[in-house]
């Protein structure tokens, strides 16, 4: 297997330096995890900010602030040229872009490296080659990674080609944009007859949305979990995995539980995929971290796409693995190796994690507005993300998460009892929050059992849909 010589741009005859100050291009939870980061690793900290967000908790935390534009993301989060400008007014020599926003769009990292500094998280070419799904699978299966059967590249114009391949895949086939993500820009189809008016369609919805009509084809899995890989690699060709993730607890392709390790998962086949993703990140010359998506089912793993950047969920692997992974996604961009090896991760106890979004827990409207109250869970193997206090007022032109309450404990048993623990103590009033969703759910037998499909929650939601709106009408608005 050969390692690009990408990872070499360091050379290990010098000794790495890490950043003077690093500029935090995010907001809410994640630019406040950021943040204490830096001050751990003695790094200053500037955050830029919208109008909006002006008097949020990160920016009294962080040692220096910009506020770059209007409430509007195009004109704040999402504006590159305010962005670096803030860069080069604070002499920032690094970037971190956090999750979402701009932090896996590959131009803007190019512009980070052209303006003389160093972007946290991997070169644009990575970027840019993962984003496109058709290029990221025909790079998986040139690395040995296992990817759902299917068109293995674009779909071709020739109608009669396109029913020959979904023919050999085998129905009910799935039509996805090469440029989508997020659960956009997919289309199940059953039946032969409806395959090429699905092709067309998705083709001009991906046009629309991404700018791309190119789409390709796989196997639909019926009823498969969502396992997601975490990977860190460093610039002289090392990588390690850090076990994996089950996020299947979704609703419309967004997740809302994740937990580690993953239940019914073996030790066996988690060496076996993760040594397949190790394996990716040196074929491509991978640095930072990273996480590979895939479906599970009957066994096997599905290769799905790789995101480029810190996840959400990043939390469950730091308790159960004990890395601090920010610390090291930092430390990486600088140019040090990593300070462990494959032998060094072993995965202890169990942990979870619960989204809390601002919003009904069972219509899932959006609640903006200001907290009257707010009282995060604490105690041993409690840890809450999270960047709302009270008095706090909660922006509508934003992403919905409040808080991420993870808890950690010897067993997955043990870990949900303190979850539900912690979920008791939250109390956030004045807007309408999803915590009474997650205390009903994480009761369910279904799930207390492991090992749920991707479709499991949405099934659960429509099951259950009478005793949840009574529980939906005894919660008094806004004051829940």
């Amino acid at each position: 297997m050969t390692v690009t010589t990408s990872f070499h741009q360091f050379s290990q005859l010098n000794t790495p330096k890490l950043f003077d100050k690093i500029l935090i291009a995010n907001r809410g939870e994640i630019a406040l995890r950021i943040i204490r980061a830096c001050k751990q690793l003695g790094i200053t900290s500037v955050l830029v900010h919208s109008e909006a967000d002006r008097d949020a908790l990160p920016n009294r935390l962080a040692d220096e602030t910009v506020c770059i534009g209007p409430a509007n993301a195009t004109q704040s989060y999402l504006n590159q040229q305010a962005i670096l400008a803030a860069a080069d007014l604070t002499h920032a020599d690094a970037i971190h872009p956090g999750y979402g926003f701009l932090a896996e769009n590959a131009d803007f990292a190019e512009r980070i490296e052209q303006a003389g500094l160093t972007f946290i998280g991997p070169s644009a070419d990575n970027i840019r080659q993962m984003g496109d799904k058709v290029a990221a699978k025909q790079a998986m299966l040139a690395a040995g990674v296992p990817c759902v059967p299917g068109s293995d590249g674009s779909l071709p114009d020739d109608d009669n080609q396109i029913l020959a391949i979904a023919e050999q895949v085998g129905y009910p086939v799935i039509i996805k944009a090469a440029g989508g993500g997020g659960g956009r820009g997919m289309r199940v189809v059953t039946r032969r007859e409806d395959l090429i008016s699905s092709v067309a369609m998705t083709k001009k919805e991906a046009d629309a949305a991404f700018g791309n009509p190119v789409v390709y084809m796989e196997r639909y899995l019926q009823q498969p979990r969502h396992i997601e890989i975490q990977v860190i690699a460093d610039h002289y060709g090392h990588a390690v995995h850090l076990g994996e993730r089950d996020c299947s607890s979704q609703r419309r392709h967004q997740k809302v539980v994740e937990e580690s390790p993953a239940p019914h998962i073996t030790e066996t086949e988690r060496q076996k995929i993760g040594q397949a993703c190790v394996n990716a990140c040196q074929y491509m010359g991978y640095r930072g971290v990273g996480t590979f998506e895939f479906l599970y089912e009957n066994g096997e793993f599905f290769f799905i796409e790789m995101n480029t950047r810190i996840q959400v969920e990043h939390p469950v692997t730091e308790l159960v693995t004990g890395i601090d992974l920010i610390s090291e996604q930092i430390k990486v961009a600088a140019g040090f190796e990593l300070g462990f090896s494959q032998a060094d991760i072993v995965l202890q106890g169990h942990a979870f994690e619960c989204r809390i979004n601002a919003e009904h827990p069972f219509t899932f409207m959006p609640s903006a507005g200001k907290v009257n109250y707010c009282h995060l869970p604490g105690g041993n193997g409690v840890r809450v993300d999270s960047h709302i206090e009270s008095g706090y007022l909660i922006p509508t032109h934003y992403d919905s998460l409040i808080a991420k309450v993870c808890v950690h404990a010897k067993t997955r048993g043990l870990a949900l009892q303190k979850m539900q623990s912690a979920l008791h103590e939250l109390t956030v009033t004045g807007i309408m929050t999803n915590k009474a969703l997650h205390q009903r759910f994480l009761a369910d037998t279904g799930f207390q059992a492991g090992g749920t499909s991707i479709h499991y929650l949405s099934q659960w939601l429509e099951n259950n849909q009478n005793t949840l709106q009574v529980t939906a009408d005894r919660l008094q608005a806004p004051n829940s």
